[in-house]
């Protein structure tokens, strides 16, 4: 698993500044939140399970590559395609379970993936664990539940599972380019791959870590850790959280010579001094019998326009 690849180094300066920067935090905690639109959901709760419709055209994937893996640029065409305008939530989740009896992977390995920075230790790599007991039904382990977050993304999920929640819900996942297409088109403005996360104004528009990582998440954008969904303005075609919050499945490779599989979006644990892929254009891998706790997925609908 590498979800974090690719993010820079905590320098020592950076380690340096530590103390002043959890003053300026224990600060904005105190005068409270500052940002405009995050704090309170926009999408009501009759929206959820809600699909947008996307027209087939043109675009440019792989635009500003800033990573190795990310482009070249390429002139791509995809079809028209319905894309739920939200990740799957813990309850879209349970009804499917109820209804079909699935086992997820990480129920049937008895682990799953937890990010776990509270030991303080920043060597890269060193805050997530393989914790005995974690599932999407105890997202944090023995003890923890999801009734207190049905409208949170789904997470500890594998493609698998993705694929049978899919399968049973009359849709499928998407392919990268599809889902790069949709997020390409959300965004306020495509000349700026940072739009996907702030407004023009500054008011925030996705789930990120804000402060240094690992160390802290100021919370700044209205949220630390995954939120539920649909609590940041929809993109322009509708559809929320497309960066951020959790990263997303896909049903494509993520090279041809890998098993790997490609993951879109970014998640709340991409901060400014690690990860950095909280664009469209960013991609990462994952291994496709693994889930985490920053990776969940939404699903996708064939178009027939034949008449």
């Amino acid at each position: 698993m590498r979800p974090g690849r690719g993010g820079l180094a905590l320098t020592a300066g950076a380690l340096a500044a530590t103390a002043g920067a959890l003053a300026a935090a224990a600060a904005l905690a105190a005068i409270g939140p500052w940002w405009s639109g995050a704090s309170a959901c926009p999408m009501p709760d009759a929206a959820i399970g809600g699909f947008a419709r996307i027209d087939g055209g043109g675009f440019v994937m792989g635009r500003d590559p800033q990573h190795p893996e990310e482009g070249p640029p390429a002139h791509v065409f995809v079809s028209p395609f319905l894309i739920q305008v939200h990740e799957v939530t813990n309850a879209q989740f349970r009804e499917f379970v109820d209804a079909t009896g699935h086992v997820t992977d990480a129920e049937r390995a008895g682990a799953s993936a937890l990010f776990d920075a509270e030991s303080g230790d920043v060597r890269p790599m060193s805050w997530w664990r393989l914790a005995p007991g974690v599932n999407w039904r105890s997202p944090e382990g023995p003890g923890s539940g999801i009734e207190d977050r049905l409208r949170h993304p789904v997470v500890h999920v594998t493609q698998r599972d993705a694929r049978a929640y899919a399968a049973w819900a009359g849709g499928r996942l998407p392919g990268e380019v599809e889902w790069e297409y949709a997020a390409s088109l959300g965004l306020v403005d495509p000349t700026d791959p940072a739009s996907g996360v702030r407004g023009p104004d500054g008011t925030a528009r996705a789930n990120v870590w804000t402060g240094i990582f690992p160390l802290f998440d100021t919370g700044a954008d209205g949220h630390a850790g995954v939120a539920p969904v649909g609590c940041y303005e929809a993109s322009r075609v509708g559809v929320h959280d497309m960066i951020g919050n959790v990263w997303e499945w896909t049903e494509s490779r993520f090279g041809p010579a890998t098993p790997r599989v490609a993951i879109k979006g970014g998640s709340y644990l991409c901060g400014a001094n690690f990860c950095r892929r909280a664009r469209v254009a960013a991609r990462e891998s994952m291994e496709p019998d693994l889930g985490t706790g920053h990776v969940g997925f939404r699903i996708v609908k064939d178009v027939d326009d034949r008449g």
